[in-house]
């Protein structure tokens, strides 16, 4: 859901790029009048020389998607809650329920003194242990403002449910563009708490591109350059001093790129995946 930090256009490239590319078909809408305040999240209209088109209110729906073997997953998308947290948290309970969701999963993202020119990390929350001891490379302990997102995986965790949070670390300078990398790594994380089969090629495509974009652009500036040197620095030294090595770190000490990453993890998954015959496999959210 929209709202919360979205550092790198991270949730709404996220929600774009599952809407142009599995084609949802809608199962409920939840009542925007009742849940969004329209005057912090103005819609928007069209001013169309003397009149007015194409207005489009913000909508916050529950749809029926497939993955690339046909596996069903449920997707709930739009904008967060205004008002009614409670009300509406009490009834996406009732909905994992009654579709019997096997594992919720959702993401967000927030600027970190990170550098692109390193694999992206991700804080994991909720009730895998294994994904948090794999994946959660930063895993601090402090006071934040609560999401309805947060809130929900709170309930559900406390209710034995299977839940993951997946917060990107996005490089700080680089928050306010749309990054592909974050979308990547977004569909990554997704893939590997649920077992679905996401397609990536396209976004790994953009992904290169954009980074070599950014390079060129730093490239040409030196302070621009010494800031990342000195982020690259920070980052190694920090993942050096951790307890358990992070599985991005090879054997012989190297970090392998994100396309090998990403090979490598859809071919585990691909292993990994039942036959999308199974018509016993409840869908995941």
């Amino acid at each position: 859901m929209q709202g919360l930090s979205d550092a790198g256009g991270a949730v709404s490239q996220l929600e774009e790029h599952l809407w142009e590319q599995y084609e949802p078909e809608e199962l409920l809408r939840f009542n925007a009048d009742l849940l969004l305040d329209y005057r912090s999240r103005r819609p928007i209209i069209t001013f169309e020389e003397d009149h007015l088109t194409d207005y489009q209110p913000e909508e916050l729906s529950l749809t029926l998607v497939h993955d690339e073997l046909g596996k069903p997953f449920l997707l709930l998308s739009g904008f967060e809650p205004d008002f009614r947290w409670e009300q509406f948290i009490d009834t996406v309970l009732m909905l994992v329920h009654e579709f019997e969701v096997s594992t919720t999963v959702w993401t967000h993202a927030i600027p970190m003194p990170v550098p692109h020119t390193r694999p992206m990390t991700t804080t994991i929350s909720g009730s895998r242990d294994d994904l948090i001891e794999a994946r959660s490379v930063w895993r601090p302990t402090t006071k934040l403002s609560a999401s309805a997102a947060h809130v929900l995986e709170y309930r559900l965790h406390s209710l034995g449910e299977e839940v993951v949070g997946i917060a990107l670390l996005v490089p700080h300078y680089l928050a306010n563009t749309e990054y592909p990398e974050a979308l990547l790594v977004s569909l990554n994380g997704i893939m590997a708490a649920t077992g679905l089969i996401l397609s990536t090629d396209r976004v790994r495509d953009a992904s290169r591109e954009f980074h070599q974009k950014v390079n060129d652009q730093i490239s040409e500036n030196e302070e621009s350059l010494e800031m990342v040197r000195t982020l690259e620095q920070r980052y190694d030294a920090y993942m050096e001093d951790q307890t358990t090595q992070s599985p991005l770190v090879r054997e012989d000490g190297t970090i392998p790129t994100a396309d090998q990453i990403a090979s490598e993890l859809e071919r585990f998954l691909a292993e990994q995946h039942p036959s999308p015959g199974d018509e016993n496999d409840s869908p995941n959210k």
